[in-house]
């Protein structure tokens, strides 16, 4: 099992103050080793994993996705990020178009917003009616027990942002244009229902809240340690055992056919070198 969940929480900033670059790095290294030891041990044992991320606008769930993911391998780690519903799937049962992105054996799937849109994002902007609001918060305890009792493990974290920091985020995004392609009306309508939104997490982690798919909260106003949190926490809730991998030593470059491989590039259209 994992060996550090508790690496977020050693002395690594000043008190009350913003984790340190060079110690969130450090940190992150430590965590990131481990997350490759869990996908060496999901594809020895044909694992199954899902991992839910939900939270308000600018919550921080794309750069903490982003973490889990940069050191390992999109095979093995698969984000599923869904638009909003084509006309087609509007007909379909709601949880249709997630479950065909369900892990296989040897896969942790990591959704970017989940099914949970419908006790959220569609509930507060009044897409669907309460009735169906309901009834997803009845059914959904019973499909999640469907999916635990198959073999995966079901994992959800609730990424909680306090109204000063989201509202600096979303000023951040206003006034940087590599940040603006992140801002939608969707994003300044939510920003304005900020209790509609409370009021929707309360009914949802009310009824989804279970001993078998128990919702896990995530204080995000600190980026780095919200990340660092949420990392060791997912290694710690998965019992995972490091993997013994061969020892890897490079072969002799075979000499066989041997020409000048450059000489052959001559003529060819490079790219200006300008840095």
């Amino acid at each position: 099992m994992s060996k550090t969940p508790a690496a977020a929480k050693t002395g690594t900033a000043e008190s009350g103050g913003k984790m340190k670059r060079k110690v969130y790095e450090k940190e992150l290294r430590k965590l990131q080793v481990e997350l490759c030891q869990l996908q060496d041990w999901v594809k020895a044992e044909g694992g199954r994993i899902i991992v839910v991320f939900e939270g308000r606008d600018a919550a921080g769930k794309g750069g903490t996705i982003k973490a889990i993911t940069e050191r390992v391998s999109p095979r093995v780690f698969r984000v599923v990020a869904l638009p909003a519903p084509s006309d087609r799937e509007k007909t379909q049962m709601f949880v249709q178009r997630y479950i065909s992105h369900f892990p296989a054996a040897g896969e942790i799937v990591i959704f970017d917003r989940s099914w949970y849109n419908r006790a959220g994002v569609e509930n507060v902007m009044g897409f669907i009616s309460p009735r169906e609001v309901e009834r997803f918060l009845q059914l959904c305890p019973e499909i999640e027990k469907y999916i635990v009792d198959a073999g995966i493990i079901l994992i959800k974290f609730w990424l909680e942002v306090g109204k000063d920091e989201q509202e600096k985020r979303f000023l951040a995004r206003i006034n940087d244009p590599v940040r603006q392609w992140k801002l939608s009306p969707m994003d300044l309508e939510s920003f304005r229902r900020w209790y509609d939104y409370s009021h929707a997490r309360d009914m949802m982690l009310k009824a989804s809240d279970t001993d078998y798919a128990p919702w896990h909260i995530v204080r995000s106003d600190d980026k780095k340690r919200a990340r660092l949190n949420c990392i060791a926490a997912l290694l710690d809730f998965i019992p995972y055992k490091k993997v013994a991998r061969p020892k890897v030593k490079l072969p002799k470059r075979s000499n066989k056919k041997r020409y000048d491989d450059q000489v052959s590039l001559r003529g060819r259209n490079f790219v200006a070198e300008r840095f």
